[in-house]
């Protein structure tokens, strides 16, 4: 874990790796609560008989937002900001799907800052973040994340 104390902390990990995850298996029961959740019940997630005559792995497949949406607890540990009166989700800048997440799979995250700024007195970190598949050469999902970080007075 790296530990951000100042402003000028996070500007040295600017273009480091900061962090790698562990493996999550993703299964059918995860994709389900995600399109129930969502509402999104494409066949391509939830039609597992379905999935085994018409896509090419016969497999169902995770939804891209909901491998975007891992990324908050599979980097939640990377970096740890000291004296920290609240962190914000400003949201990204650019997400790409480049590979499907078929159902029992697992996937990690790995995530190098881009850049960290100080703005209205808070510090704006921007990172990239790569959801990859395991045994994929490609990642899942990868993301331009920025996230605010306000210290205490």
């Amino acid at each position: 874990m790296h530990v951000i104390k100042s402003i000028e902390d996070a500007k040295a990990l600017e273009g480091k790796e900061v962090g790698l995850s562990d493996w999550v298996d993703i299964d059918q029961q995860k994709i389900d609560r995600f399109a129930e959740a969502t509402g999104d019940f494409q066949w391509i997630h939830v039609d597992a008989e379905r999935a085994k005559k018409e896509l090419p792995d016969g497999k169902t497949i995770a939804h891209g937002y909901f491998t975007l949406a891992l990324i908050p607890a599979l980097t939640g540990d990377f970096v740890q900001v000291d004296n920290l009166a609240r962190a914000i989700n400003f949201g990204c800048n650019k997400v790409r799907f480049y590979t499907p997440v078929p159902v029992d799979s697992r996937v990690r995250a790995r995530a190098t800052v881009l850049q960290a700024r100080k703005r209205a007195g808070a510090l704006h970190l921007l990172s990239e973040i790569k959801i990859e598949v395991d045994g994929e050469r490609k990642p899942a999902c990868v993301a331009e994340t920025l996230g605010i970080y306000i210290f205490n007075d």
